[in-house]
């Protein structure tokens, strides 16, 4: 028997590859199906099921190309109505699978269809347990997301049945037992996640918050104190898994369109295609195409694409370093961003030896910043890191504006106004001034290394109580 935890950093995602005896499945996969099929055929074992823990709203999952490639059956848990062809498992029911058995338990309250797999060997012994987003490690999957697609549900609802899934469902399994999750820290689908990626039940037992002994109506009030808005992408991708969506393989091949500097040009100009810049901040600001947008593929790319391109079909053409342009399509359609058309042959570098008209952003370091502030004090900083990031430390007098919020808070910011701009280390705030730039916004300057090299300079003040500024 192999158990393989597929863990995907950019997404704090954790797919699940099991094999016995020649026979395999596949548990959460992502929207690139080829890795699994590799590991099977290396095992010369077939896939017989892609157990789906429920409708995921953080990513685009690959059961249905999984499925239609090796033959496989997609399994969901009880209640679920997927859009397509599907086995909807009961409530107990037993998964035979090689020499080992996978038993199917049904565990409402992240979403109503969710459900955790618990591994036996060839021994009879429960041994794993694949949790989905009922069980994180150091948390539980936040209460509040299928009701954004499932009416008459409430989060406090969904609380009350995930309080009696843990109770009835997982505390009374041994502790021995090894949890799988479905994420990690980073994940929005909870707010407290461990970096540790498996622990076994009992430790969860002893230091997992929402395990300890509780009423179901404290465990409501602790589940759901402390929840931020979601991401705006989640419902459209919760209706792309249960729905259907195009193949990977086609997004691939019409993603990866390479166009010459007047072609895209062209593209540019006949649709309205957001231009996304995915190359490094720095090397963003020293030169890029009017009004496009830079979101660095080598961090959280995709969370933050979903976050910050607000329409799922948005159509999109890349400027993106060579050789990477298949990782940024398919990153993309990982999040359901399916309509990418193309990307500049060449890069930026094409795009300026064909003489085409080209922008920058002033990016200046912590000395520069220093010396201008001794110049004059009175220096708009602007920091857009995260609310509770702001509230931790921050340089005194500077404004908060989150980038997370940016698109229902840009009139906040005067375009009248210069404003040095900072986050932690760098990728935001040139996320943020790019979007701004794009939008007219001609008076931001960059801070490069962001809060974290102000904070070690030593030349500003500091502050750990909350700046009255505080826009967001």
């Amino acid at each position: 028997m192999k158990v393989e935890q597929i863990y995907t950093g950019c997404l704090a995602q954790g797919a699940y590859y099991v094999e016995s005896n020649g026979e395999a499945v596949v548990i959460d996969p992502l929207r690139e199906v080829q890795p699994y099929i590799e590991k099977a055929e290396k095992d010369n074992a077939k896939i017989k099921y892609v157990l789906e823990t429920h409708f995921h709203a953080d990513f685009v999952s690959g059961h249905l190309d999984l499925a239609k490639k090796t033959g496989a059956t997609i399994v969901f848990g009880p209640t679920a109505k997927p859009g397509f062809e599907a086995q909807v498992a009961e409530d107990g029911e037993i998964l035979n699978v090689g020499n080992i058995q996978i038993k199917v338990i049904h565990t409402p309250g992240h979403t109503m269809e969710s459900t955790c797999f618990l591994l036996i060997d060839e021994n009879g012994k429960e041994t794993s347990l694949f949790t989905g987003d009922t069980l994180f490690i150091g948390d539980v999957g936040r209460p509040d997301l299928a009701q954004k697609v499932i009416a008459d549900l409430t989060q406090e609802k969904l609380a009350a049945h995930l309080y009696d899934s843990l109770h009835n469902k997982i505390i009374p399994l041994a502790d021995d037992i090894i949890v799988y999750p479905a994420h990690g820290a980073g994940s929005a689908c909870g707010k407290n996640m461990s970096k540790e990626t498996t622990d076994t039940l009992g430790n969860q037992k002893k230091t997992n918050y929402a395990l300890q002994p509780m009423s179901k109506e404290k465990f409501i009030d602790e589940v759901l104190d402390g929840l931020m808005p979601p991401p705006g992408y989640f419902p459209a991708n919760v209706l792309m898994n249960i729905k259907g969506y195009e193949s990977i393989d086609e997004v691939l091949h019409k993603g990866t369109q390479a166009l010459s500097p007047t072609e895209f040009e062209v593209a540019a100009n006949e649709t309205d295609a957001l231009l996304l810049d995915t190359r490094d901040a720095q090397t963003f600001a020293k030169g890029f195409i009017p009004n496009s947008i830079n979101i660095g593929i080598d961090d959280n790319f995709a969370p933050w694409v979903g976050t910050l391109i607000p329409d799922i079909k948005q159509t999109i053409l890349l400027i993106a370093d060579e050789g990477r342009e298949e990782e940024i399509v398919t990153r993309l359609a990982r999040v359901g961003y399916d309509n990418t058309i193309g990307y500049l042959k060449g890069g930026f570098e094409a795009w300026k030896n064909a003489g085409k008209e080209t922008d920058t952003i002033e990016s200046i370091s912590v000395d520069e910043l220093a010396k201008r502030m001794e110049e004059n004090p009175d220096l708009n900083i602007l920091d857009v890191r995260k609310k509770s990031e702001h509230f931790s430390e921050h340089v005194i007098g500077s404004e908060n504006i989150a980038l997370d919020y940016i698109n229902e808070h840009i009139a906040e910011v005067n375009k009248d106004k210069t404003y040095y701009v900072h986050c932690a280390g760098g990728y935001r705030s040139m996320i943020f001034n790019s979007i701004l730039r794009a939008r007219g916004y001609d008076n931001l300057i960059d801070v490069q290394g962001g809060f974290d090299a102000i904070k070690a300079s030593g030349k500003f003040k500091v502050s750990d109580y909350v700046c009255p500024t505080t826009m967001l």
